[in-house]
């Protein structure tokens, strides 16, 4: 009997202790949207602002209720609109402190009746869709996401509804700064895009502290999904596309038509080839099939910003040198490539859903590697850039030490010119970045077209490397110099070939003006200065003299290098042909290549250079005087 009584008292117990309660909410002030709900936050939930269990109904006269059918003696609560940044709060917009059901404390334990007076004042944004692509189907759903809803495309509570004008208009509240967002039909698979179908940036709002709320105008350009025919490919891919097919033919033209530098032209062709590979993978990435398929295509072209200047540096060393780096130290050149390697890897673990979304959301430690990655490839980019260019004047005064034609690699200055380019946009893309952060206003629209931008520069580089590494003559090279990591330059004498060497009997300690007499007979009965391939060795054994010495003759005897000393005496034969009427009949170009000179550019040039005045007003200023 006693066990009997104390088990009906633990069931009273229970009843009275978890009784069904309605909630009912007299009176509210408006939601946010037409088919907003209010739902209820507790401790019975987890505290979960949007659970459908606990969601209110409404009854014919307007009255919002949810009934509980067991609940505990007590609990706290609060009443949202399906998340946490609509919840209830006075009528200023100020927090409440949670609501506290006591069954202790009141007279019916089995009706509450509520009155919201207003809800937490958050930042309002009100967004007005003013233009819809064309292809845009007659009954989609529209939504908005972003870093508000954590990203989700398909919530009722970011739903986009049509107005009588025929614009579409949502709201949201936040407190988030600044406010990241798209559109979206309902899915992943169906977000905004650019008018070819190309993937956009995430759309961003700066919040000013002044202002409460704030109307956004949008115009939407395009869907990723019903991407437009006519923009299947841009003109911006294709040319892209042209470059990668312009290296394919190079790499296999190269090495079959060039038959001059094939060691300079192996590494010619590898650069060429990891060149269109990682634009061909840039054009790839964004489209949605490919980074959806394949997220981690994405990540693969950075590796562009510490593999393609060592490549290229080998290049121009082997073309210029004849100069190989031993492995151990073209590893120093790479390390840089295996460091960012052990950097990717987390990412290139990751499963493609996780990795779209940390893009999606900008997680910051993909936006941290990226930032990071880009700033250390900048520096290193840009170091490498000196380098070529203290190489490529090392060699320039070398070679007008030894040859008295100029070498076809004025591309050179090109490709250097096109590479500053990407530099400066380079620059210019992280000053902006940096700009926005402390001015709080949205780049990224002017930092996506300054890389590609960027990208579509630096693919013009294969055109002008490929031609004229396939048309140029053979490339004088200067014997090999020691290059280091931190571009030292050996600017050691350039050694004399065996076979280039006169007889060491011949080599004794004339005086310098009295072999400067001796080469200036030379030059002035044979003429050798019309050959126009004339080099200091060959001249060297035509006066049975060394060419360090015959060097040291025309760099102190005459105080000219050798291009200039040769060419000098060019232009004075080219004077002398000018006023002869033998040649009246003759071109000036004509009679610049019977003197020696083996390029229109080369003569004008050094013409300039030497008398101050061009070609043409020496020779108008010739006939004035006749």
């Amino acid at each position: 009997m006693t066990r009997f009584l104390a088990i009906l008292t633990l069931v009273l117990f229970n009843q009275i202790a978890y009784s069904q309660l309605r909630i009912e909410i007299v009176s509210t002030p408006p939601l946010v949207g037409p088919s907003s709900s209010l739902y209820l936050a507790s401790d019975l939930n987890n505290w979960s602002p949007g659970d459908p269990d606990y969601v209110f109904k409404k009854d014919p006269s307007g009255i919002y209720y949810i009934d509980l059918p067991k609940t505990p003696s007590r609990f706290e609560y609060k009443i949202t609109q399906g998340n946490w940044t609509l919840v209830e709060g006075d009528s200023t917009g100020i927090p409440l402190a949670n609501r506290v059901y006591d069954s202790s404390k009141l007279s019916d334990p089995r009706l509450i009746k509520l009155f919201i007076t207003g809800w937490e004042r958050k930042i309002v944004y009100s967004f007005i869709i003013k233009k819809l692509p064309e292809n845009t189907p007659h009954d989609a759903q529209l939504f908005i996401t972003g870093n508000f809803n954590d990203w989700d495309p398909d919530n009722p509570l970011y739903q986009v509804y049509k107005n009588v004008d025929g614009t579409y208009r949502t709201t949201i509240y936040t407190e988030k700064d600044p406010v990241e967002y798209k559109f979206t039909r309902g899915s992943w698979k169906s977000i905004e895009g650019r008018e070819s179908g190309k993937a956009r940036p995430n759309r961003a709002i700066y919040r000013d502290s002044k202002v409460d709320h704030m109307s956004v105008d949008v115009e939407i350009d395009g869907w990723e999904d019903l991407t437009a025919s006519f923009h299947f490919y841009s003109i911006y891919d294709l040319l892209l596309l042209f470059a990668v097919f312009q290296g394919i033919l190079l790499i296999i033209a190269i090495p079959t038509i060039q038959n001059y530098n094939r060691a300079a032209n192996r590494w010619l062709v590898i650069t060429i080839g990891f060149a269109s590979l990682m634009i061909l993978l840039r054009t790839i990435g964004s489209y949605r099939e490919a980074a959806q398929a394949f997220t981690k295509v994405l990540l693969l072209p950075d590796f562009i910003l510490f593999l393609y200047v060592p490549l290229f540096y080998f290049y121009l060393q082997k073309l210029l040198f004849n100069h190989s780096t031993k492995p151990v130290r073209q590893v120093m050149f790479f390390l840089p490539a295996i460091i960012q390697c052990f950097v990717y890897l987390p990412f290139f673990l990751m499963s493609d859903t996780t990795l779209q979304m940390q893009f999606l959301m900008r997680d910051w430690k993909l936006l941290g590697v990226f930032l990071g990655t880009g700033l250390l490839g900048l520096a290193w980019n840009t170091y490498f850039w000196f380098l070529f260019r203290k190489t490529f004047r090392f060699y320039r005064e070398q070679y007008q030490s030894h040859f008295s034609y100029e070498q076809n690699l004025h591309y050179l200055n090109t490709v250097m010119f096109i590479q500053a380019v990407c530099l400066g946009l380079w620059f210019f893309l992280f000053v902006m970045l940096g700009l926005g952060q402390w001015f709080e206003f949205n780049v990224m629209q002017i930092v996506e077209r300054s890389v590609d931008a960027i990208w579509l520069a630096f693919s013009t580089i294969t055109y002008f490397v490929g031609y004229f590494a396939i048309h140029q003559p053979e490339i004088f090279k200067i014997s090999p110099q020691p290059l280091s990591i931190f571009g030292d330059l050996n600017h050691a004498p350039l050694p004399e070939t065996e076979d280039e060497t006169p007889d060491k009997k011949t080599e004794q300690p004339e005086n310098i003006q009295a072999l400067k007499e001796i080469v200036e007979g030379y030059m002035l009965k044979n003429k050798p200065y019309t050959n126009p391939r004339l080099s200091l060795n060959e001249l060297s054994i035509k006066l049975k003299l060394p060419s360090h010495t015959l060097s040291k003759v025309i760099n102190d005897g005459f105080d000219k290098n050798f291009f200039d000393f040769i060419n000098s005496y060019r232009i004075d034969e080219f004077k002398q042909r000018v006023d002869n009427p033998k040649f009246k009949n003759y071109t000036l170009l004509s009679i610049a290549y019977e003197v020696g000179f083996n390029s229109k550019t080369a003569f004008n040039r050094s013409f300039k250079k030497i008398t101050g005045q061009t070609p043409r007003d020496y020779y108008n200023e010739s006939r004035l005087e006749e």
